[in-house]
């Protein structure tokens, strides 16, 4: 059976583009359009379709106001927000992903040429990632307290019977992609007051400005410092940066031996950049076997090549189990290819590492 997609945007080029687009795979059928949130609500509960494409700026009834309106009326459907780069949108996106959207996609500047189309190659990769989803939806705000720690599930990798504290843990790195925002903020709130004493580099698959949005939230929710980072930052213990949108972050270790953070715009890798194999390739040839990585939701394999070097040069990876991703496709890679320590349900993470990197 082929994805049934509901778009809806104000401009009927806009959707004509995007149904062409879509229509042109095979696993994807366009179920109907909408110029505006009050007919997207109504065609929602009519065709209940898999997945639904949501502008955020339109008459009558905006993507914002719609979409908890939408997700009561056909409650199945992922909800992907689609809107012009802009601080205001970065910023109304974050809270469409708070109010139970699953993702988000940053439209072209240009109708034609590799922007569009790298755009469409997107789309239509996460129509069908979350289309292949058969677990429930369950946004989480910064406001959830996570329940009590989970007992991790024991897995695959050498010694993983050691606590990651015994070598001493001195960088923990984050890979996410789609539901990561949802995720980082209810990690980085059961963080509070803890891993004080190691800085944290976080890539999350996100265009720019968005990534900007991002790290304020990430503060806020965890309550220590977070910023996008910038070329030439010297990392700090309990201050995380997070990769810019459209820049690869490799730190390194300067000629003082401070970590500094390095930025550059080398090729995309798994279609990705930011992406997680660069900044775990750079920060396991820092940190060794003093490094802990964890993996969450995400569609495609992004940071599977990276945790193997972590793991041969003696780190600890950790994964997000497949019930609490939005995508279990990073995380999948890496469970896979037998590289992790644990493998956690998102409310579990935090308590996990706080026991095992600093030892309680």
């Amino acid at each position: 059976m082929p994805v049934n997609v509901l778009l809806v945007d104000d401009s009927a080029v806009i959707r004509g583009l995007m149904a062409k687009a879509l229509s042109a795979d095979p696993a994807i059928a366009i179920a109907g359009s909408a110029a505006n949130g009050a007919m997207a609500v109504s065609m929602a509960r009519g065709l209940q379709p898999d997945v639904i494409i949501l502008d955020i700026e339109m008459p009558v009834m905006d993507g914002i106001t719609a979409l908890p309106e939408i997700l009561k009326v056909s409650p199945a459907s992922k909800v992907i927000m689609a809107s012009t780069l802009s601080v205001r949108n970065a910023a109304v996106s974050m809270q469409a992903l708070a109010l139970g959207a699953a993702d988000y996609l940053a439209k072209p500047s240009a109708k034609s040429g590799n922007e569009a189309e790298e755009f469409y190659r997107e789309l239509i990769a996460k129509v069908k990632a979350l289309s292949g989803h058969k677990a429930t939806r369950a946004p989480v705000a910064a406001t959830v307290t996570p329940v009590p720690m989970i007992r991790p599930a024991p897995v695959l990798a050498a010694q993983s019977n050691v606590p990651l504290y015994v070598g001493g843990v001195k960088a923990l790195a984050i890979a996410s992609s789609t539901g990561g925002p949802q995720a980082l903020l209810a990690v980085f709130e059961a963080l509070k007051g803890h891993l004080l004493q190691l800085p944290i580099f976080i890539t999350q698959h996100m265009p720019p400005t968005f990534t900007t949005i991002l790290a304020e939230h990430i503060s806020k929710a965890g309550n220590r410092p977070c910023s996008e980072a910038k070329d030439g930052d010297v990392a700090v213990a309990g201050h995380a940066y997070v990769a810019p949108g459209d820049f690869h972050m490799v730190p390194e270790k300067d000629a003082g031996g401070r970590v500094t953070i390095r930025l550059n715009q080398n090729a995309p890798e798994n279609y990705c950049r930011p992406a997680a194999d660069p900044m775990l390739r750079a920060l396991s040839r820092i940190y060794g076997r003093h490094l802990a990585v964890l993996v969450l939701t995400g569609m495609g394999q992004d940071g599977m090549l990276g945790a193997r070097i972590v793991v041969e040069n003696g780190g600890s990876v950790i994964a997000q189990d497949e019930a609490s991703c939005v995508v279990y496709g990073m995380p999948k890679a890496v469970v896979d290819n037998g590289l992790c320590r644990a493998v956690l349900p998102l409310p579990a993470i935090g308590g996990y590492l706080i026991s095992q990197i600093e030892g309680r």
